[in-house]
């Protein structure tokens, strides 16, 4: 399905936004694109109001030199914030806007992975691409790179008294780890602490990185409806596979369909907690 786009053209020749070409935008939920002179978009947003928010970018001054190469501001409207936050994730990643930071790039992404061995728990950071359709029970983060895992192990063993070598973030000698010397180790490298309990606070310290394991059985729609318009967003194991939506009756289908670590953010709160409805197949 393409996407029904409607332009707002700029009539102003000072680089600027003509006001007055701004009164068709909705008060309604969805993404807008501001477009320059040249191919690529120069940013992509969403809000549940599109004119307030486009409006609260013109008032911006860090904004200024954006605003000042903007032409025109297309927007789609959509059924339901979620789809809006969908969007707005997928075409950012897709058209790579100028001005957009966030979500701009598509991520390797890494887990923590934990294994029990004969000496206790093990963890491993491991790639997006080693894990299998619906994988996610024992696994922490997720991580935009190796060293961006690395770094939030380093920092809560620094947080919960853990040992870097059994971490995996240095090598052990004789004598322990590096830590120990420093007294930030309470020594289960080398015995002076029972490795169960060094376990127990390496889990306690990862709690709060949990991915959420898939709830459902197989495949599931989340339903947004605004009047008697109906979207229905595609979701299996966290990846978003599409949109269905009723005034085409057409699925429309992202380029990639992977498991994507912003696309788990937007789902994991409202799938957990119940707060969007869900039909299932």
């Amino acid at each position: 399905m393409r996407l029904q786009v409607k332009p707002i053209e700029s009539t102003s020749v000072l680089n600027q936004i003509d006001p007055a070409s701004l009164a068709v935008l909705p008060r309604t939920c969805g993404v807008y694109v501001f477009k320059g002179t040249s191919r690529l978009p120069l940013y992509i947003g969403k809000s549940v109001d599109i004119r307030s928010r486009v409006l609260a970018h013109l008032r911006a001054e860090d904004e200024a030199r954006m605003i000042a190469q903007t032409r025109r501001v297309d927007y789609v409207e959509t059924a339901g914030e979620i789809g809006a936050l969908l969007l707005e994730a997928r075409l950012i990643k897709e058209q790579s806007p100028l001005f957009n930071v966030r979500l701009r790039r598509l991520k390797t992404l890494c887990a923590v992975s934990l294994s029990s061995g004969p000496g206790g728990l093990s963890p491993e950071i491991v790639s997006g691409d080693q894990l299998s359709p619906g994988q996610t029970s024992g696994l922490y983060g997720l991580f935009g790179s190796v060293h961006a895992a690395r770094s939030i192990l380093r920092d809560l063993a620094g947080r919960h008294a853990l040992c870097l070598g059994l971490l995996g973030l240095e090598k052990l000698g004789r004598r322990g780890c590096f830590g120990l010397q420093l007294k930030t180790c309470r020594g289960a490298c080398v015995g002076g602490e029972d490795r169960s309990a060094h376990d127990r606070r390496l889990l306690e310290a990862l709690e709060h990185l949990t991915i959420h394991t898939w709830p459902f059985s197989g495949t599931v729609d989340l339903v947004e409806q605004r009047g008697d318009w109906v979207q229905r967003h595609r979701i299996l194991h966290w990846r978003y596979l599409g949109t269905w939506c009723s005034r085409s009756n057409q699925l429309d289908h992202p380029l990639q369909t992977g498991f994507d670590l912003d696309t788990y953010k937007i789902l994991v709160k409202p799938i957990m907690m119940g707060s969007v409805r869900i039909e299932q197949d």
